[in-house]
């Protein structure tokens, strides 16, 4: 799997959340969930764990030369309601 995201909102995101976006791509290696953003049904949200906390991962899937690729937008440490979400469907 790949990801990219742009290098200025990775520290923005970070700064703002205490989450990086490249941090993020954590989220990904392990068990997740996901589900569409319901303003935006271009992106998705997942769910999983990154650096012993669990995140929430904003996301597109996009497409180069190479092939489909996750497109990172924003990430944050997951709200209870996203916690409680995550423990009941993983």
């Amino acid at each position: 799997m790949r990801f990219r995201f742009d290098p200025s909102k990775n520290l923005e995101v970070k700064r703002k959340h205490g989450v990086s976006l490249d941090e993020a791509t954590e989220v990904f290696d392990q068990a997740y969930l996901v589900d569409r953003k319901n303003d935006n049904s271009e992106q998705f949200r997942a769910i999983g764990w990154s650096r012993g906390r669990l995140c929430s991962v904003i996301y597109e899937i996009r497409s180069d030369s190479e092939g489909e690729f996750h497109w990172l937008v924003t990430a944050w440490k997951s709200t209870a309601k996203e916690q409680d979400s995550y423990a009941e469907n993983i």
